[in-house]
């Protein structure tokens, strides 16, 4: 997958509803509903990078392995990918 940004809360939130993550680790069916319960409501920045083979994209496996979503000043991060446990972060910038 190529890598992807995207500004508009709305879009981000419908990227998001497309995205399914399976294997060790974070795990989501709905991406979006995973963002959502880690509180973050209304993102104003996503980006998506790498290649996950655990990872679909409207059904289609090889989605990104690196998420980032921003929320004013939180960031929430879920890396993952070949051979790696996926793993997710939240941390406040200044």
């Amino acid at each position: 997958m190529q890598p992807i940004s995207l500004a508009d809360p709305d879009a981000i939130l419908e990227f998001l509803a497309n995205v399914t993550l399976r294997g060790e680790g974070v795990t989501a069916e709905n991406l979006m509903d995973y963002v959502m319960d880690e509180g973050f409501t209304e993102p104003t920045y996503l980006s998506a990078k790498g290649e996950d083979p655990e990872a679909f994209y409207q059904g289609q496996p090889n989605a990104w392995g690196i998420y980032q979503i921003r929320e004013w000043k939180r960031v929430l991060i879920i890396s993952g990918g070949t051979g790696k446990e996926r793993r997710s972060q939240i941390t406040e910038t200044p």
